[in-house]
């Protein structure tokens, strides 16, 4: 009698497991069918943990992973009836096939799960790659995360392709950057220079993260590691100085400046930017030869050209300054400064009208070009760009 009821427990203890496994059947033939509601119902009663008769099948490597692949089957759905059965059906699948993994400790299923997390790797990759291109960048973090976090799987990751994705690192570090996100930015664009991966522009977005959590100190330090090694990267160059002008450290920025004026003296940035760090301190000389210099590079340089206009100008509008203090008998004095203030704005008045060539629409030239007219006297040319204006 114990016998036989010993046999009774075990038939219907056997017959429960078939039966939730017969459920994980099912979901794979409706999905195969395309019937993915009934699928993910059918799934879902196998893997509930509320549900008494899904104890075994919970357990079962095969559920999750058949879980898995009916939410990667809903992902790929053209049909939108389908859409409202998973928030994110790609995190589901992942989630699910990982379970499987975890669960799958024989490695019965470890060459199928291969496969379902390697397809998976390439709908997360177009997945990120589209939400990146739609700026949403927390979403194209995720999934580079995710395919990281599948690529270090002992399953897909075997001794004869143990290599690093390193492209998806570094894509972690500029979603995780965009996603203003800056420490896991730094952790994996550190990882992709270490790896060797666009190292130089690694570094450049490693010094603007940590700029951008105000930590100047580290993003300084940085940039000099950079420039060690890639001493000619005119965009680690244009980093450093950019930061030491943000920081108001305007002579590290002039001899950063000197440096790089020698390595690309074609490049007309580094003039007029040390042009006007002169100009700022009243350091006229200096920015007038550097401006000078920016227009032996480019001779219709609007900035250039415009900026040596300004400085003769004032220097004129400085005499007349000077003569209003002279005293009422002293006019060969005052007719001295007169004449002088002419002499310099006759000298502002070629870099005036440059700049009036290259932009006639521009009101603030035309505005400084009407001044330079009226205070030579030249009525004609003073009442025609006051007709424009």
């Amino acid at each position: 009698m114990k016998q036989l009821f010993i046999t009774i427990a075990l038939v219907m203890v056997c017959h429960a497991l078939l039966a939730q496994k017969g459920q994980v059947t099912k979901a794979v033939t409706y999905k195969d069918s395309g019937e993915l509601e009934k699928a993910l119902g059918c799934i879902q009663s196998a893997t509930d943990p509320a549900n008494e008769k899904s104890a075994k099948s919970v357990s079962w490597p095969r559920t999750w992973q058949v879980q898995g692949e009916i939410y990667q089957a809903i992902y790929k759905s053209a049909d939108k009836k389908y859409g409202t059965l998973s928030s994110d059906p790609l995190t589901d699948a992942f989630d699910s096939y990982k379970k499987a993994v975890e669960l799958d400790i024989k490695n019965r299923y470890g060459k199928s799960l291969k496969v379902n997390l390697v397809l998976l790797v390439n709908d997360l990759q177009s997945d990120a790659i589209n939400a990146y291109n739609d700026s949403v960048y927390n979403k194209a973090l995720t999934r580079f995360e995710q395919i990281l976090e599948i690529n270090e799987m002992p399953v897909v990751k075997d001794d004869k392709d143990a290599l690093v994705d390193t492209a998806i690192v570094y894509n972690c570090g500029l979603a995780a950057m965009n996603a203003r996100q800056h420490d896991k930015a730094i952790h994996y664009l550190e990882r992709a220079a270490e790896l060797g991966y666009n190292e130089e522009t690694a570094l450049i977005w490693i010094a603007n993260a940590y700029e951008s959590e105000q930590d100047t100190v580290k993003a300084l330090e940085t940039l000099q590691k950079a420039l060690l090694k890639y001493q000619n990267d005119e965009r680690i160059m244009n980093s450093m100085i950019q930061i030491l002008l943000n920081l108001n450290r305007r002579d590290e920025a002039i001899q950063y400046l000197d440096i790089a004026i020698t390595q690309k003296p074609d490049n007309i940035d580094y003039y007029l930017t040390k042009g006007d760090l002169y100009n700022k301190i009243d350091d006229e000389e200096n920015a007038i030869k550097l401006y000078e210099e920016a227009l032996k590079v480019d001779s219709v340089n609007f900035i250039a050209l415009y900026n040596l206009g300004v400085i003769y100008y004032n220097r004129g509008v400085k005499q007349v300054e000077l003569a209003a203090d002279v005293p009422v008998n002293d006019q060969e004095a005052y007719k001295s400064f007169i004449k002088k203030s002419e002499i310099w704005w006759g000298k502002s008045l070629p870099y005036m009208e440059k700049c009036y060539l290259i932009n006639p629409n521009d009101e603030v030239i035309r505005e400084s070009l009407k001044n330079v007219y009226y205070r030579l006297k030249m009525m004609d040319k003073y009442k025609e760009i006051q007709n424009k204006l």
